[in-house]
């Protein structure tokens, strides 16, 4: 009995001083790592990498940039099933276990012994966090100490819900989808909320491999992944086996998903991206950056869908220039036609078609997903031949003179006057544009475009295109003239020049548009009728120095602009952005505002910057922040003169068209430059000013015909159809420092009411015109004050001279 007994007591020893050895070599472990450790300190206050996401003003995304796609879900925010997919794919333990798994880390064990392979890690969530925050992906045993010791230290600074919620955001689970919340979007295009159980268990699949088990690169493993988290599911008593055996019956469903943009403003959003990567570096791209423009949605819209169809009209205009490529042979599956369109992407919205079969009066044409469509003759019919920019070619008798069988053209989902839309032929333009809007008061931009399409050239004309304005700058060669003493009535002799270069000997001759000349001319009825020689001998008569520097008060540099009299013709070079800041002058009152399109950056929450920009007029209208008040440049009635010299463009001049709106409040000017080479619309009322340019990239000539008020008053017109519905017809009241008196429309001298040919002009009191002579005796004439109330004086006709 002796011998048992002292079996068990050595036994027992033995076992103590294992235990005490096994706790010493563990403690030594530990001590050994420990100082190798990082600190999980800032784990609950990790920041990941997040993209860029650029928000329209009413909050719908117009972009995102960043390589990794990653939106951050609360816990609160995931779903349950979700929760308990990943549990049963990954660690069905984790709400019971320290951290570690030593079963789970036995079995890798044994594997190891057995087989010399790594094949199972025994890795918790814990752990699986604790690599993915701190630790390389190495697979050594001296990584995964360090990784069960920082597992056990996550345990203890952390709750298991907050584990579990930096898990479910880091993890990669493939093509750039980082978290479930992108990985719900980019698979299935849908918010976590709305995955049914069989795409849960597909997504809770990826992290062992996210590669091999992909959906999209390998859907059959897929499949086998995604059944086996459903059946271990059911096994844990997650679901019943009634959702599993449906989940099961499943169809694999999972397609790419690009990221859900609301907005089409890509120039705008890389005017963002520019912005935030000169001040945020490179974190730009993964600081979980929002960003908030000023542009609403609907105004961005239709900017984009004005400018299109303005530049698509001119396009035909001048004719069809025939298929962008020829086939011979006709493909003949679906399949290589649908290769062969993937070479030639859309458009905006100018989809590739192949032409299939031609008719007498249609032609068939294959465009890949939109199917096989009809091109009827009312599609067909406009395509005349292009021969040159003012050449056209005979109409067109019947669908084979325009098109052959093997052509790959352009299509178009048209809505036609009548309503009902219909497909048409189209091409894409070779004419470039440009449209932006912004709001008077503070500058800030309400939309933008910079050309037909972007993802074809994304050379930004809004604010990279420096082109000459032409008419567009007599508005503030009128200003000026206002400024040095002219009224609106002053009259200059509309008759040829002459200027001699000395140093060439070479002669400028300008003429008007028309060609024609008309003599004495008032100057309201010059800026109207956009007279180019009237223009020059005004700038000649009040000196070219004043006037650059008059410029300066509508935000132009004078030593970016021509220093001779061709700047009275907008020779000098600008963008329409800047044309749009000079006009906001005229449109608030006259101060110089700085456009600008951010309006909040924000991180996690909190906001990094709230604009504060320069704001027109009285600073007490504005409550919601701190105000900067604009400097006024321009006096109150220079501004008020030159807005009602400019609605008359628009009532009775060279941007008539504009009528068809029905507003009282609307002001603008046209510009054409020489040989029409640039066609402009700067439009504006008190809330809204709108620039449009036409124009080729290469400054080629538009074509005889192609000036401002028929090329790029269209797209202003459109655009402010939509911009001003919500805005009042609010024309500006006239300040009482004015007064008003009847003229003489040929003379522009002042006279009695009861002459013909006769109007009321504005003029600052003390510089109206003197009284046109009249017959001897008692004559009346009226002025009018600032309320337009008449002022009738009765004086004998000796004391009018």
């Amino acid at each position: 009995m002796a011998w048992p007994r002292k079996i068990l007591k050595y036994g027992l020893l033995l076992t103590f001083f294992g235990i005490l050895l096994a706790a010493g070599i563990g403690v030594g472990t530990y001590l050994h790592f420990r100082s190798e450790i990082p600190s999980i300190d800032n784990l609950k206050d990790i920041q990941l990498q997040v993209p860029l996401r650029v928000y329209s003003g009413d909050g719908k995304l117009i972009a995102q940039y960043g390589e990794k796609r990653r939106y951050p879900a609360r816990y609160d925010e995931i779903p349950k099933q979700m929760v308990n997919a990943f549990l049963a794919a990954e660690d069905q333990h984790f709400f019971t276990h320290h951290g570690i798994d030593p079963l789970g880390l036995m079995r890798a064990a044994v594997t190891l012994i057995t087989t010399g392979e790594k094949r199972q890690g025994g890795s918790t969530i814990t752990m699986q966090v604790a690599r993915n925050f701190y630790l390389t992906r190495q697979r050594t045993f001296t990584r995964k100490i360090r990784e069960i010791i920082l597992a056990l230290h996550i345990e203890q600074e952390l709750t298991k819900e907050e584990i579990l919620e930096l898990y479910l955001n880091k993890i990669y689970l493939g093509h750039r989808a980082y978290g479930i919340k992108a990985a719900a979007e980019v698979y299935y295009g849908k918010p976590l909320d709305e995955l049914d159980l069989a795409q849960i268990a597909m997504i809770a699949g990826l992290p062992k491999a996210p590669s091999r088990y992909n959906p999209i690169t390998n859907p059959e493993r897929a499949l086998q992944r995604r059944n086996y988290v459903i059946r271990r599911m059911q096994e844990l008593g997650y679901i019943s086996q009634q959702e599993a055996d449906q989940a099961l019956q499943a169809p694999v469903t999972a397609s790419l998903h690009a990221a859900d943009v609301e907005v089409e403003a890509p120039y705008l959003a890389e005017m963002v991206r520019d912005h935030m990567l000169q001040t945020y570096g490179d974190e730009a791209y993964t600081g979980g950056f929002k960003v908030y423009t000023t542009v609403p949605s609907e105004l961005q819209e239709a900017a984009n869908s004005a400018l299109r169809k303005a530049l698509v009209s001119y396009d035909r205009r001048h004719g069809w220039r025939g298929a962008e490529a020829h086939l011979e042979p006709l493909p003949q599956s679906k399949a290589e036609r649908d290769a062969l369109l993937a070479k030639h992407p859309a458009i905006a919205d100018l989809l590739p078609a192949l032409v299939v079969k031609v008719d007498k009066k249609e032609a068939e044409v294959y465009a890949g997903k939109a199917g096989t469509i009809t091109l009827t003759w009312k599609g067909l019919s406009w395509a005349r031949p292009y021969i040159d920019v003012n050449h056209r070619g005979p109409k067109p008798k019947s669908a084979g003179d325009i098109l052959k069988t093997g052509d790959l053209v352009r299509i178009q989902r048209w809505q036609g006057q009548e309503g009902e839309p219909y497909w048409r032929l189209a091409q894409v333009p070779e004419v470039s544009g440009a449209l932006v809007s912004l709001n008077p008061r503070d500058g800030a931009i309400l939309a933008l475009t910079g050309g037909y399409d972007f993802y074809s050239s994304k050379f930004n004309r809004a604010t990279q295109a420096r082109r000459q304005p032409g008419s567009g700058f007599k508005a503030i060669i009128y200003s000026a003239a206002l400024d040095a003493g002219f009224t609106a009535a002053s009259m200059i002799n509309d008759a040829p020049v002459v200027i001699k270069d000395d140093g060439s000997g070479d002669s400028w001759r300008p003429e008007n548009y028309s060609g024609k000349f008309f003599g004495p001319t008032r100057l309201r009825l010059a800026l109207t009728k956009s007279r180019n020689l009237v223009s020059i001998r005004l700038l000649r008569s009040m000196g070219i120095e004043h006037t650059l520097e008059h410029a300066r008060r509508f935000g132009f540099d004078p030593e970016q602009l021509p220093h001779g009299l061709s700047l009275a013709l907008g020779s000098g070079e600008v963008t329409p952005l800047q044309m749009a800041r000079a006009y906001a002058v005229l449109a608030n009152g006259g101060y110089l505002i700085e456009p600008w399109f951010i309006r909040r950056i924000e991180r996690n929450g909190e906001a990094l910057f709230e604009a504060r920009p320069l704001v027109a007029g009285d600073c007490e209208e504005d409550t919601k922040q701190e105000c900067r008040p604009a400097p006024r440049t321009l006096d109150a009635e220079n501004r008020y003169i030159m807005y009602s010299m400019m609605q008359d463009v628009i009532t009775r001049g060279t941007g008539w068209r504009a009528r068809k709106l029905g507003r009282k409040d609307l002001a603008g000017k046209t510009g054409t430059t020489n040989q029409q080479r640039d066609a402009w619309f700067n439009g504006y009322n008190q809330h809204i000013v709108t620039i449009a340019w036409v124009g080729f990239d290469d400054n080629r000539e538009l074509g005889k015909g192609e000036v401002g008020g028929k090329v790029a008053l269209p797209a202003w017109m459109e655009f402010m159809k939509v911009a001003l519905k919500e805005i009042p017809d609010d024309p500006p009241r006239m300040p009482d420092s004015l007064v008003t008196a009847r003229i003489d429309k040929s003379t522009g001298l002042r006279v009695s009411g009861r002459r013909k040919n006769t109007m009321f002009e504005v003029f600052r009191p003390g510089n109206e015109p003197p009284m046109m002579e009249e017959e001897p005796g008692n004559d009346v004439f009226e002025t009018r004050d600032s309320t337009g109330k008449k002022a009738r004086e009765e004086v004998s006709a000796d004391e009018l001279f």
